[in-house]
C-alpha cells in the first residue's frame, strides 16, 4: 500500500519533515517515491509547504495519508479539494 506519510530531517532536537509517497513497508526515513513537499514545526507559526497538485493526484491512485499529513492537508485545503472532487 502507498502512503503519505512524513520523513523526519533536521539535527537533534530540531526536526523538519519532508511530505512523502512512500511504500508503507520502507522504513520511516527509507526510500520514497516522491516529495510532495516540507513541514517545519519549529518555527512560529509552523510552516507548511505542499504540492497541491500532485498530492491530489497521489489520493486520486489510492495513497492513503497519516494522521498527520492528513490534518497539514486540512489546514492547506488539499482535503477538502480531494473530499469535493471524490463525490462529484
Amino acid at each position: 500500500m502507498v502512503r503519505i506519510r512524513l520523513r523526519r530531517m533536521g539535527k537533534k532536537k530540531q526536526p523538519v519533515y519532508r511530505i512523502v509517497v512512500a511504500d508503507s513497508r520502507m522504513p520511516r526515513d527509507g526510500r520514497y517515491l516522491e516529495s510532495l513537499g516540507y513541514y517545519n514545526p519549529m518555527v512560529e507559526p509552523s510552516t507548511i509547504e505542499m504540492n497541491s497538485e500532485r498530492a491530489l493526484y497521489w489520493l486520486g491512485q489510492g495513497a492513503q495519508p497519516s494522521r498527520q499529513v492528513q490534518n497539514l492537508m486540512k489546514i492547506e485545503g488539499v482535503w477538502e479539494q480531494f473530499q469535493s472532487s471524490k463525490k462529484q
